[in-house]
């Protein structure tokens, strides 16, 4: 088990520290504009909206954020001390970074699907040493909305 687990780790690890693709922002952005509902919480809805040139605005319950898909920290707002990063890593994925407080707390792998129906989240927690503490994983569904 432990050796699963320092695998899992090292392979996480390792797909977060792949550097971003030459995949343009308006590429990333473009499928995922919408509505996506938490296939294991119906509560939990994700909004996608075009913003300004290329970008996005993310918006989850009170809080949201923009992002131009440059790795650069924004405000989120709605959480306070909280910002967000995002990167495209290829045409389906993005690297989502958050920090809380100055540290960052969790990266998620955003990726969407090739039908561009799902989006499927692996969220990598860590403690104030970077120590990965758990990994989870969310499946969103496109609203017909």
């Amino acid at each position: 088990m432990r050796t699963r687990t320092l695998s899992l780790g090292l392979a996480l690890s390792a797909a977060v520290l792949v550097g971003a693709s030459n995949v343009s922002a308006q590429d990333a952005g473009a499928g995922r504009f919408g509505t996506w509902i938490n296939q294991g919480n119906p509560d939990n809805i994700m909004i996608y909206e075009p913003y300004g040139n290329g970008g996005m605005k993310i918006t989850v319950g009170s809080w949201n954020y923009t992002t131009m898909f440059d790795g650069e920290f924004v405000e989120v707002s709605g959480l306070e001390n909280s910002e967000t990063a995002v990167e495209v890593i290829d045409e389906f994925s993005t690297r989502i970074i958050n920090k809380r407080n100055g540290r960052v707390t969790q990266i998620i792998i955003n990726t969407l699907s090739a039908a561009g129906s799902t989006i499927n989240n692996e969220y990598i927690r860590m403690d104030s040493d970077g120590k990965i503490t758990s990994v989870g994983h969310v499946v969103y569904e496109k609203s017909a909305n």
